[in-house]
Parts: C-alpha cells; structure tokens; sequence
C-alpha cells in the first residue's frame, strides 16, 4: 500500500453540504447517494488532466479521490509506460513492472509506509497475489474486509502490513488503468476506521473514473513521447563537436526547456571557410514541435550547403530565404551569420531578426553589436545590409538565439541588461564554459529552448600561419608568387609540397592576369590544410573547361582539381577570390 500525502478535506465538506441540501429536499438516500456520485464524477473529471505531465496527473488522481471516496489513494504506472514504451495489454502474463507515482491520505494515515514516490513498487517476495495476477489481466480488485492473511498479501512489506494493522485499514480497491487497450498502471484505495467497507457500487464509481482519468494519462504519454523524440531529433541536427577553425575557438551550449512546448527550432553552426576564414550561424524556426524541428534541419543543410561555396553573409541570407519560401509549412526563421577573418581580425555579420550579438573585450567591457536587423528567413523581404568589425584579439562574441532572454512577465531589455551585467563578471573560462546559459530566465522557469555560440578570437595569424603579399599587375607577378610561395614553405619545412603548390600559383595568377584584369593578393595559410589564394577584381567567377587535343590553353583549372584536395572560388566587395588547398603530409 502507498498512502502518505495529506490532503484538505474541504471537497469533502462541500459533499457533506450537498447531502444535508438533498435531506432537506426529501430525496431518498438511493437518490441522494446516486446524485453526489455524479457530482464526485463529474468534478473529478473535471481536476484531472489539467496538464499534459505523467506525474501531475497521478496525483491529481489521488487527489480527487481523498477524503470524499477513500482514506488512501496510490497511483502506480508501469515501468514500460515511464520509458517511452508502448505499455502493455492485459494479458495474464508475466509481472507488471510498477513505479509509484502520486500518493494521496487523510491525517491520521500518513505514517504507513508506502512505496516511495520515484521507486519501484515492491510486492511480498515469493508470492504470485491476488493483486498481481488481477493487474495482469487487466481486472479490477475488490477486498471489501480484510481477512487475516489479506494485509500480508497485499502490503509491499511485513512491517508495512503491521501499519495497515494499526491503522484500522479494513477496505481496499484496485483498479486498472486502461486507455486504448493499453495497460497503463493501477490507482489503489483504502478505507480505515468505522468508515464503511468498498463495494460493487464504490467499484463501478472508480472504474468510471479509471477510465476517463487513463485517456488524460495515455494522452500525457502520448506527448510526453512525441516531445521525447522532437527533443531527441533536435539535438541529433545540432553539431556535436565544433571544428577547429584558425585564429578563433568556439564553444556551443545547448539549453534546454522546462516547459514541454518550447522544444524544437533553434540551431547554430560553424564552418570553416577557404583562407581561414570561419562563418558561425545561428538560428531560430519561429514555432516549435517536430515540423519545427524538421525545418530546422533544413535550414541548416541549406545554410551549410551555401556557407560552403564561400559566400558573403548577406548573399548566404539571401539565399536561404530564397530556399525557406519553398519549404511545403510556411515557416519563418530569424539567423545571425557571421564571418571571422583571421588575418585582419575582423567580422562581417548579418542579421535576419535576430537577437543583437554579445562583444566582451579583453578588459571586460561588454556591448550588444549595432547590426542592421533585416526580416526573418521566409518572410520575403531582402536585401540585408552587413557590419564590419575589427575587434582586439582575446575577445569573445556571444551568439544566442531568444530563448535565452525571454520572459512572460519582462521586456527583453531588461533580460538583455541581465545578459550583459552578467558576463562583465565572468572570466574568460567561464564564458567559454558557456555559463551565461544560467542566466535565470525572468518570472520564472525557462519556457523556451535556446542555443548559445562563444567565439574567441586568438593572437592575430599574420605573419605566422597566416602571410599575405600584395602582387603586381603585370607579368612578373607569376615569378615573384613562385618565390614567395617557395620561400615560404622552407620556412615552414613543407619543402616537399614547393612543386604542387607553385604550380598551383602560378595557374592562379595567370587566370588573374588574362581574366580578372589583374592579381591583387596572394595569401598562404597554414593550418590543417595548406591553403594559398589570389584576389582580382574580375567579375566572373573560373569554371573547369573541356579542351580537345588541339586547344592550347583550358587546362590549368583541370590540373589544380587534380592535384589538390579542393578548389573554389567566391565574389568580394570588390571582385572575386580564386583559392586551392592541400594536404599537409
């Protein structure tokens, strides 16, 4: 038996009223009898499933059936059920795994020892009860006196039966909870003192009630299931892991909801660009559930897709709002992008109504970036407008999405001041440990999801891993990239990749020459790859081209493809860049 929690007997007075009214009027006690279980009923039904939540609505079980129809209530759910499960239909086989879930007593039986709430509950060890073979079929159990051996059979315990004992527990009732066909656990009675014994009219009332309060529990699982897998889905489309990118490291939080309906719809990403350079977007789908989750896996897919052909931010939301209008829901999606340049130390970021990005400099001071707000991802509205922005290296940018600031009782500005009162007193570690996620959410608990982007920017590349050369417009520049290039990796010890890679700059800078006008830049990278680019301002971007035996020229793109891992290209403020990577041996 599972009794513990004191409940106020003011239904029970209400019912007391209810029956001197009925007195006055002359009803027989049959009526009267009749007429206050209908009112029980239908005010039990309407205490129960006032939420979506397993565990509340158990107790709201419990609740409504202390004092007015029992002196005890327990409310058990099967084990299968708490896991996601599908249950199981009554079957007479096997042990139903249970765990106790809401308890339910008047004062003077709150010192029995039920199952604690949380744990397995337990029965007398080496016994197949009556209680176990009727749940297992799916039957109800009415013990309207207890006999001698019935509290040993029935209590979780030998010191528990005792308790019964004491108490005067001289009643008590099981039903099933059934809802679909699936057997979702049990809802356990008892009746003490000079109270009368349950009978087959008490058993009727409870089945009614077990049978309505089962469809608010399978409906609970039911959601409590789908947000399972909408959360599961969600954080299967988020990165695990963030690459190593040059001259910036970047730590991800995922934060989580209290509220079941705020799952589904925030994502970030970071990927690394052809010269070092790093793009990190985040976004948030602006509903919520599994079509919000989907969709967000496609914005992603989509944005990772454009971010990888190397395109200015403002172009890359551009696009993706292009490709949002032709998803079949009409989902509308806020996204900050932005572009880490490690050789100048310099961002370019680009807003599609989003949250204001977070800058901490070296020496605490802390401000929200001024970015030009565009309109959210589908809503049709381009173009949007770029910041510019050199920072001091050691900085931190906090990229979040609006869970991390919403609040039902305060304006964003105020949780935004939050924000930024709190990291002026964080150190660097524990930014980047992501504690500005324990931002404590206003008027109470978090009622959105929100994902949280920490990028710091390292000690400038230039001049280390990272050189860049400004070439001349005319014929010597090929020779004077060669030497540059060669010089270089000797420099570096990557003397065994000198013929690739002057070859390579060399193909380069003669598509400048004959192409884009003139070579602007040369720029060598060494980080995981070797990367080396040049500039122009050309306007048309190099396409591989079939040459015949016969053709002259045509063939440089073709031996770079075939000599080096990757190859690419992508437009500037002010022309174009050619680059191609290697592998370092």
């Amino acid at each position: 038996m599972r009794v513990s929690r004191r409940v106020d007997g003011g239904h029970g007075r209400k019912h007391v009223r209810r029956r001197r009214a009925a007195t006055a009027q002359g009803l027989s006690p049959r009526t009267r009898a009749t007429r206050d279980q209908l009112n029980w009923l239908n005010e039990a039904v309407l205490r129960i499933g006032t939420t979506l939540d397993l565990k509340t609505t158990a107790q709201e079980i419990a609740d409504v059936a202390v004092p007015w129809f029992a002196d005890g209530a327990a409310v058990d759910l099967l084990e299968s059920v708490l896991q996601g499960e599908e249950g199981q239909r009554p079957s007479g086989r096997g042990k139903p795994v249970r765990r106790a879930m809401a308890l339910a007593s008047i004062e003077r039986l709150t010192d029995l020892e039920p199952d604690e709430i949380g744990e397995l509950s337990t029965s007398p060890p080496g016994r197949d009860s009556r209680f176990t073979r009727a749940l297992a079929d799916g039957r109800p159990l009415l013990v309207g006196s207890f006999g001698p051996n019935d509290y040993e059979e029935l209590a979780p315990t030998p010191a528990a039966a005792a308790k019964l004992r004491q108490a005067g527990v001289h009643s008590y009732l099981m039903v099933p909870l059934i809802a679909r066909g699936v057997l979702l656990g049990s809802a356990d009675f008892i009746r003490a003192g000079g109270r009368p014994g349950f009978t087959r009219a008490d058993l009727a009332l409870a089945m009614q009630l077990a049978a309505k309060a089962a469809v608010d529990m399978d409906n609970a699982r039911l959601y409590g299931r789908e947000r399972e897998h909408v959360a599961r889905l969600q954080r299967n489309l988020l990165p695990r892991v963030t690459p190593r990118t040059p001259g910036l490291f970047t730590t991800s939080r995922y934060i989580p909801t209290a509220d079941p309906l705020g799952v589904g719809g925030d994502w970030f990403d970071v990927a690394p660009l052809p010269g070092g350079r790093t793009a990190l977007v985040v976004g948030d789908v602006m509903s919520h559930g599994m079509a919000a989750a989907a969709t967000t896996g496609v914005l992603r897919a989509v944005a990772r897709t454009l971010m990888a052909q190397d395109m200015t931010p403002e172009r890359m939301l551009a696009r993706l709002d292009l490709a949002a209008r032709d998803l079949e829901d009409d989902q509308v999606a806020t996204c900050l992008c932005a572009v880490f340049d490690p050789a100048e130390g310099a961002y370019t970021l680009v807003s599609a109504g989003h949250p204001p990005p977070l800058l901490i400099t070296p020496d605490g001071k802390t401000s929200f970036l001024d970015v030009p707000v565009g309109a959210p991802i589908g809503a049709g509205v381009i173009p949007y407008d770029p910041l510019r922005l050199t920072i001091p290296p050691g900085s931190r940018l906090v990229l979040y999405t609006d869970g991390l600031v919403k609040s039902r009782t305060e304006d964003i500005d105020v949780q935004l001041a939050r924000l930024r009162a709190l990291a002026a007193t964080l150190s660097p570690d524990e930014l980047d440990a992501g504690a500005l996620g324990d931002l404590p959410p206003g008027g109470g608990a978090r009622f959105d999801e929100a994902v949280m982007l920490v990028a710091a920017s390292q000690q400038p590349l230039l001049g280390t891993d990272l050189l860049t050369w400004d070439l001349p417009a005319d014929g010597s520049a090929a020779g004077m990239a060669r030497k540059l290039v060669r010089e270089q990796l000797e420099v570096w010890h990557l003397a065994d990749l000198s013929d690739v890679t002057e070859l390579v700059v060399s193909e380069l800078v003669g598509n400048a020459l004959r192409y884009g006008r003139a070579p602007g830049q040369l720029r060598l990278l060494r980080h995981d790859r070797l990367v080396v680019e040049v500039s122009d301002t050309g306007p048309d971007l190099p396409q591989i081209q079939h040459s015949s035996l016969s053709d002259e020229g045509g063939r440089g793109l073709q031996l770079i493809n075939m000599l080096c891992r990757g190859w690419g290209s992508c437009r500037t403020r002010n022309g174009k860049i050619v680059w191609a990577e290697q592998d370092i041996p």
